[in-house]
């Protein structure tokens, strides 16, 4: 697959602050990349670093397989790592115009690009007038003026009213079925789950998990039990090895498995061994399930 962007041990240190350590991960043509990890993670800076706007401490990273210079890839990248900031007095066509210029656009490109974010019907409405979901989407236009090759979203949908997330996460979907690349940075599990292909998740500045979401939510499931005789049932799960965690909440046992098992060839193994259970039911693990044992302890 042809490469948009590859990171190689790439560390940011702020004084005695590690905010990105040894990451390394791989962005190819056509995907929906997520960063995924909580506030301080270091999702921004990792952004940062690649934008050429916060110097790295060490390691590299390479755009377009390294055959131009940092400065000519930038040419074909779109990006939004701050707030949307336009002239407050102009409309968003007259906006869109001034990046043109800076970016040696055609103006044609306006009216494409506000079609694609739904803002055509208010293209000669006063930046002002704009929600905050509506700024975000004449962000996104913005950045795709230039036609780049990768889009770049630092938390898109941050502070916006649920349907402005859905336009927005709507709109993402849309960019990358016609074949734009798309890195974004979220908190939000249900946005990388809902738009993303790929996921790098990082806790405190480090990789945890980096591959496709579809495999990383792919396990085997779990068990939700409840049995009269709960200690011996618990006492079961954590000496078989075909259980990998076992969580324990009032009543309900979550138990996490290892390899494949059907709820009714589970619970015929329980009656064996003398354990009549009063709840089973089988489910499939969520990223978010995913995210909190790839997270536990850390």
């Amino acid at each position: 697959m042809e490469s948009i962007l590859a990171i190689n041990n790439l560390t940011k240190k702020f004084g005695r602050l590690t905010a990105v350590n040894n990451l390394s991960f791989d962005i190819n043509k056509g995907n929906v990349y997520g960063i995924l990890g909580p506030n301080g993670s270091g999702k921004s800076t990792t952004l940062g670093i690649v934008l050429n706007v916060v110097n790295k401490s060490s390691g590299d990273f390479k755009w377009f397989g390294g055959n131009v210079s940092t400065h000519e890839a930038l040419k074909k990248v779109g990006a939004i790592i701050e707030r949307p900031n336009f002239y407050p007095y102009m409309t968003a066509a007259q906006n869109l115009k001034l990046v043109c210029k800076i970016k040696g656009v055609p103006y044609s490109k306006i009216n494409e690009k506000l079609e694609v974010v739904g803002l055509q019907d208010r293209k000669d409405h006063k930046f002002s007038s704009y929600s905050l979901g509506m700024k975000q989407r004449l962000a996104i236009a913005s950045a795709l003026l230039n036609d780049p090759e990768i889009l770049i979203l630092d938390e898109p949908t941050n502070g916006l009213d649920p349907q402005g997330i859905h336009q927005i996460r709507q709109i993402i979907k849309d960019i990358a079925a016609n074949g734009t690349t798309i890195l974004l940075a979220s908190h939000l599990l249900d946005e990388v789950e809902k738009v993303c292909t790929h996921v790098v998740v990082l806790r405190k500045g480090e990789k945890l998990y980096s591959g496709r979401v579809d495999e990383m939510i792919s396990s085997h499931g779990f068990f939700e039990l409840k049995a009269e005789k709960q200690e011996e049932l618990i006492d079961l799960l954590r000496n078989n090895t075909e259980f990998k965690n076992i969580k324990v909440e009032n009543d309900l046992i979550t138990a996490f498995l290892n390899a494949p098992m059907d709820a009714t060839t589970f619970n015929k193994l329980m009656f064996e061994k003398g354990i009549v259970l009063s709840h089973l039911v089988k489910r499939k693990e969520s990223l978010e399930e995913q995210f909190l044992q790839l997270t536990d302890n850390k």
